[in-house]
C-alpha cells in the first residue's frame, strides 16, 4: 500500500519537482498552493508537504502523513493527533543545521568584535575606536537544545577553541563535539558558568518562558546569549533589562514574540542586540533547500512502514526515537 494523491505546497527549484515525481513514480504528485484549492481537493489528499496554515487541518480530511518543511514544529501540528489518529507527522528537522548554526556564528562574532557598533558608526559616517574585543577561544559555550542544530554550533565554535557544554531533555551517548553533556535539570546551575548561553528549542509546554526572568538573573555579567528556536523560550522583557543592566553584553535572536516584532518595540532600539526576522533557516541557502525536499521524499516513499526520518512524538514535540 501506498500514497496515491499528494499534495506539495512549497517553494521549489525545477529539478526539485523532478525529484518528487521520480521518487514517487505510482503517485499523482500536484504543485499548488494551499489557498488556491477548494475544500474537496484538500479532502482528497492522502500526504501532503508544506506548512498548511491550522485552519487547513481539519480540511485534510485523508492525510496519512503531512510532512513539514520546518524544522521547529508549531504546537497546531500537534494536534493533528485529535483530528486523525493514524497520520504520521514528520517534520524536517536535520536539514537547517548548516544554515542556523553559520548564522549564530555570524552574530556572535559579530558582537564579539563590536561589528554591530561599527556598522552603526558607519552609518553615520563617524571614525571612532570602539577599543576591546573578545575571542571564542576559551570561552564556555552553553548550548540548550543539543539537536542537529545545536550540535552543528557547537561544532564550529569548537573549531574556534570554545569549550563545550550541551543540555539536553535526556542522558545518553552525546556527540563528542560536546565536552560536556548535561540534562535541563541542571540548567540553573550551568547558566553562570556560560560566557555564551544559545537556545536552539523548539516550542513545548517544557520550553515555553524557560529563560525567565529568574534564569536571566543566573546568567554570568558581561555574557553572550543567542535565540534560534522559538521566541517563546525566553522572556523578552528579562532580556531587555539585562542588556540595559549590562549583565548581557550582547545577544542575537532571530525568533520574537510575536512575529513580525512591533514597530514600536523596546528591543529595536538595543544597541547590543542584533534582531533578525526568523530567516536562519527557511530556504535562504540552497544545502537546506535540497536538504528539506531529500527528507520529503524519503518520507513519503516509506510510508506506511518507515522508518521516517524526523517523525515527530506527539507527547514531546520532538523527533520520534525511530527517526534518523
Amino acid at each position: 500500500m501506498r500514497l496515491h494523491n499528494i499534495l506539495v505546497s512549497m517553494p521549489l527549484k525545477p529539478e526539485h519537482r523532478e525529484q518528487f515525481i521520480k521518487a514517487l513514480p505510482d503517485a499523482q504528485v500536484r504543485f499548488a498552493r494551499w489557498q488556491e484549492l477548494a475544500d474537496e481537493e484538500l479532502a482528497g489528499f492522502d500526504a501532503a508537504v508544506g506548512k498548511p496554515a491550522a485552519d487547513l487541518l481539519p480540511k485534510l480530511k485523508g492525510l496519512k502523513l503531512l510532512q513539514l518543511s520546518s524544522s521547529g514544529v508549531d504546537p497546531e501540528y500537534l494536534k493533528l493527533r485529535e483530528l486523525l489518529p493514524e497520520a504520521v507527522l514528520c517534520s524536517s528537522s536535520g536539514a537547517f543545521g548548516q544554515a542556523i548554526s553559520e548564522h549564530m556564528l555570524g552574530m556572535l562574532l559579530m558582537l564579539l568584535k563590536r561589528l554591530h557598533e561599527y556598522r552603526d558608526d558607519q552609518m553615520t559616517a563617524e571614525w571612532i575606536d570602539r577599543g576591546d574585543v573578545r575571542s571564542p577561544r576559551r570561552m564556555t559555550v552553553l548550548i540548550i537544545g543539543a539537536g542537529s542544530i545545536g550540535t552543528d554550533f557547537a561544532r564550529l565554535v569548537k573549531l574556534m577553541g570554545a569549550r563545550t557544554v550541551g543540555v539536553r531533555r535526556t542522558r545518553g551517548e552525546a556527540d563528542p563535539v560536546y565536552d560536556e553533556m548535561h540534562t535541563f535539570d541542571e540548567l540553573d546551575r550551568l547558566l553562570p558558568g556560560a560566557d555564551v548561553t544559545a537556545l536552539s528549542l523548539p516550542e513545548t509546554p517544557q520550553t515555553v518562558g524557560l529563560m525567565d526572568a529568574r534564569r536571566f538573573g543566573l546568567l554570568k555579567t558581561g555574557s553572550y546569549l543567542l535565540n534560534v528556536g522559538r521566541g517563546s523560550v525566553l522572556d523578552q522583557d528579562a532580556l531587555l533589562s539585562a542588556l540595559r543592566e549590562g549583565r548581557l553584553a550582547g545577544a542575537g535572536i532571530d525568533v520574537t514574540v510575536p512575529e513580525p516584532l512591533p514597530k514600536d518595540h523596546p528591543l529595536w532600539g538595543e544597541k547590543n542586540l542584533i534582531i533578525t526576522p526568523h530567516i536562519s533557516g527557511f530556504f535562504h541557502l540552497r544545502h537546506t533547500h535540497d536538504s528539506i525536499v531529500d527528507i520529503a521524499c524519503h518520507n513519503l516513499a516509506a510510508w506506511p512502514e518507515g522508518p521516517f526520518i524526523s517523525r515527530l512524538d506527539f507527547e514531546s514535540g520532538y523527533r520520534a526515537k525511530e527517526s534518523g
